[in-house]
């Protein structure tokens, strides 16, 4: 069983911070742009640092997203921080047309990703951004579970040429990986071993299907654990390796089951290895407002919840 300190949880923010702070010591290059919320998505940290190369153009992300093409079309690497929300929805045609389009190396971070936004309401919760990002050409769309990850994440951004998107959750969380894990982006990896039932997930969900694994372990169902940080480009190779072995699928996103992990998993295999799939996510409906672990308990996004519907997907499959 994977060995997890769930009660020791770190903010991913401050990780994604220094991450980017590292990248800019590393890379002259390197530039940041905030609009207003830099204490949120930590970005302050790479002000108090480099100022010469941070800008903070206001509450105004679609000036962000056109000024962040701007810099890379001189050979920076900018990374444009906001609330996830803002960063995708608010910027749409300014990603696809200034930075998607001819290919400019711009690195969007969405930080406050999906339900766990809570207190904030449904305005700023993020349901549909990995959708509004992974339907556009040369984009690569993140999405780190841990700390570790993020700071990887970070890492792979700098070094790949081309429009990235990294989401962010707002919440703690714990570590799943040591500093020793290596990842390779974009492929999924197994984290853990199972005959049953073929579960994929990514970001925060990771922690929470890991508890589930450990319930369902005592009934006698043995899942195993696909993380997915890259949602797109999607490692096809390994997911039809997955469902090929267990011939049953679930994924497990803090996202719409429109158009995210979900969809992406069911297009690959619809077309090359049909099989039942089961897709836990928010159910194309808007979130709302409360407290995080309340929300992901409304939404059947908790480790026991999760277990619950496993569990009932196994059942009918066997009836």
């Amino acid at each position: 069983m994977l060995n997890v300190d769930f009660e020791n949880k770190i903010s991913v923010r401050s990780e994604l911070g220094k991450a980017i702070c590292e990248a800019g010591r590393k890379n002259q290059d390197v530039v940041v742009l905030d609009a207003d919320l830099s204490c949120s998505t930590q970005t302050k940290m790479f002000a108090k640092e480099f100022p010469e190369r941070f800008f903070n153009v206001g509450i105004a992300e679609q000036d962000m997203i056109a000024t962040a093409a701007g810099l890379a079309n001189e050979g920076k690497i900018p990374f444009a921080a906001s609330f996830a929300v803002f960063a995708t929805g608010r910027t749409y045609d300014q990603i696809r047309n200034s930075v998607c389009y001819p290919k400019l190396n711009v690195k969007i971070i969405g930080t406050h990703g999906g339900i766990t936004v809570g207190e904030d309401g449904a305005s700023h919760e993020a349901l549909e951004d990995i959708g509004l990002m992974r339907g556009l050409p040369n984009m690569t769309v993140i999405v780190p579970s841990d700390c570790t990850e993020c700071r990887h994440a970070v890492e792979f951004a700098v070094k790949h040429n081309g429009p990235v998107y990294i989401r962010v959750s707002r919440g703690n969380l714990p570590n799943i990986f040591d500093e020793n894990t290596k990842f390779d982006f974009p492929k999924a990896n197994v984290i853990k071993e199972g005959s049953d039932v073929s579960v994929f997930t990514n970001g925060e969900t990771l922690s929470e299907v890991i508890r589930a694994s450990e319930i369902l372990q005592k009934e006698g169902i043995d899942i195993e654990i696909i993380n997915v940080p890259v949602v797109k480009p999607l490692d096809k190779e390994t997911v039809l390796k997955c469902a090929g072995k267990t011939k049953l699928v679930v994924t497990v996103e803090n996202h719409s089951v429109i158009n995210g992990l979900g969809s992406a998993i069911c297009e690959v295999l619809s077309e090359n290895l049909p099989v039942n799939v089961l897709r836990i996510g928010i159910n194309d409906v808007f979130g709302q407002t409360g407290k995080a672990s309340e929300l992901m308990n409304f939404y059947g996004l908790t480790g026991e919840k999760i277990a619950e519907k496993i569990q009932k997907f196994k059942r009918k499959e066997n009836d």
